[in-house]
């Protein structure tokens, strides 16, 4: 970096030479990761089993783990297209809207200390409802940046409450919907990347009109007067300009018949609006397309996903361009772009490395272990140990992936990383395992009152199966979506045997501890 300018230089060191065998398409994402694997010398894993497939999609797609009958009717149905069903099966759950509501309420800040219940809750159910009808994404984006009117009847609009500051705004829409970190350009050149002051200005004036109104108990967002902004270091008055577009030249010398295109009369979000959207943008739709990816693959193209910059290129920059002209060819359709990268092979790649990829941790030869979200982690416990979880302020059996609320107290939600929502980033959600999360695994009350109670699972799978055997069959498929290898199974028949006839009952409350505390549940792999 020199002044204003920056530059990149990007060397590929392969590894020894491999003889890589030729490896099957599934789509037009395969080719794209096999070829830079090529020039590195690595060698992919294998392709994943259908347990494992349907365990990693389920948790993905929807947040859920796949119950024991989803799992044996998977594993049974023999048809060549059974994959690309159950995709299209997950993406028409419920389930769906529910967990990328939750994931989309923490980006766009549903942050009910600030907007009270009421307008939190709406804030969310139009994030939930555009999921449910899954609406086009730049059409969503779109009513995000122009939102205005009462708060309770445009839900879109509590986005402008909730960033109340012309320079709040401007930095969440550049985040959020281009992954670009405009903020430390409020007060220098951006260290790293092209953006000055000015262009920091100059996307803050496109959010000076707007404002708060109250109206008696009616309180609205509304645009009034001129998308100017003034940098307070040069003095300049700045117009609303999008990032990386030229300012107009104007001639000043010539006769006035017409307004100045510098002229900012009246709120230009709509003009920012649709340069966003717009195919030719740079930045809308590689955003998504690898914000999706890195939920997938566990690592953005772009890393971390929302801070795209010249001096943080991609590491497959082809790779990048085809998921984002598949996602703009699609009319932005997210369904299509999640079922392209979950359907690819790459996706269903393995995560058990070979000689080749054991070091490789950027270039997807392998599915890297991912922690679940703490939402998710609270419901697999529920559900595997068959007793709901009650919150404050919600009905029964909501599960953590419907609570709109960040703010609800939950000292295993809070454990497990579940973000605050003070900010846009992506990194306010802590997803690395800690100390004290495996203690709380190992020694919650919470765990162990779900484990022992009368109407739990290992209640109700003593009741059921007589039969040791069947019922380690049955707790394997219900905790980690796969049957017990035979050592596994001996190794339980040999702790029942110790502990005697008379303690059926501790033995398979031990089962479910261990297996609730094993890298294969806590991690999707």
């Amino acid at each position: 970096a020199f002044l204003d300018q920056v530059a990149t230089f990007r060397v590929i060191v392969p590894r020894a030479k491999v003889d890589c065998p030729k490896l099957p398409v599934q789509n037009f994402i395969d080719p794209l990761v096999d070829a830079k694997l090529r020039k590195l010398n690595i060698m992919p894993s294998g392709t994943i089993d259908d347990n494992t497939f349907i365990r990693r999609v389920f948790l993905d797609v929807i947040g859920t783990l796949p119950t024991p009958d989803e799992v044996r009717a998977f594993l049974k149905d023999a048809s060549p297209d059974k994959r690309d069903k159950l995709v299209d099966s997950l993406l028409a759950r419920p389930e769906y809207a529910d967990f990328w509501a939750s994931k989309w309420s923490d980006l766009l800040r549903v942050d009910r200390s600030i907007l009270g219940h009421k307008r939190a809750y709406g804030y969310y159910r139009w994030i939930q409802e555009s999921f449910i009808e899954n609406k086009p994404f730049d059409r969503f984006a779109r009513e995000v940046v122009t939102a205005e009117g009462p708060l309770d009847e445009v839900p879109a609009a509590n986005f402008f409450r909730v960033h109340s500051k012309p320079g709040e705004a401007a930095s969440a829409i550049s985040q959020v919907f281009l992954g670009i970190r405009i903020a430390c350009a409020e007060c220098h050149h951006h260290p790293f990347d092209r953006w000055a002051q000015d262009d920091y200005y100059r996307m803050n004036a496109f959010f000076t009109p707007v404002a708060l109104k109250k109206i008696g108990a009616i309180e609205a967002i509304s645009a009034t007067g001129s998308s100017t902004a003034r940098n307070p270091r040069s003095g300049e008055t700045l117009f609303a300009l999008p990032l990386g577009v030229a300012p107009p030249v104007v001639d000043d010398s010539a006769p006035k018949t017409k307004p100045s295109p510098n002229d900012a009369t009246g709120d230009q979000r709509k003009a920012l609006a649709e340069w966003m959207v717009s195919p030719k943008n740079p930045w809308f739709a590689r955003n998504v397309a690898n914000r999706y990816w890195a939920h997938f693959l566990g690592r953005g193209i772009i890393e971390p996903v929302d801070d795209v910059r010249a001096t943080n290129p991609p590491t497959n920059p082809e790779l990048l361009e085809a998921l984002a002209k598949h996602f703009d060819e699609s009319k932005y359709d997210l369904k299509k772009l999640i079922r392209a990268i979950v359907l690819s092979r790459i996706y269903q790649t393995s995560s058990k490395p070979n000689d080749t990829n054991e070091r490789d941790e950027q270039n997807y030869s392998r599915a890297l272990f991912r922690r679940v979200d703490a939402e998710v982690m609270m419901d697999m416990v529920c559900q595997t140990l068959g007793v709901a979880e009650k919150y404050d302020g919600f009905s029964d059996n909501t599960r953590a992936i419907q609570l709109w609320d960040s703010k609800v107290r939950h000292y295993f939600l809070k454990t497990f990383g579940r973000p605050n929502r003070t900010s846009s980033c992506e990194c306010e959600r802590n997803d690395e395992v800690n100390i004290a999360q495996v203690l709380h695994l190992l020694n919650s009350e919470t765990v162990s009152s779900k484990l022992q109670h009368e109407s739990g699972t290992v209640s109700r799978l003593l009741r059921d199966f007589a039969e040791d055997g069947k019922l380690i069959e049955e707790m394997y498929l219900t905790f980690l979506s796969r049957s017990p290898t035979e050592t596994e199974k001996a190794k339980i028949l040999e702790h029942a045997k110790k502990l005697g006839a008379g303690k059926r009952r501790q033995v398979f409350e031990d089962v479910a501890w261990a297996l609730i505390n094993t890298k294969e549940f806590i991690f999707n792999h």
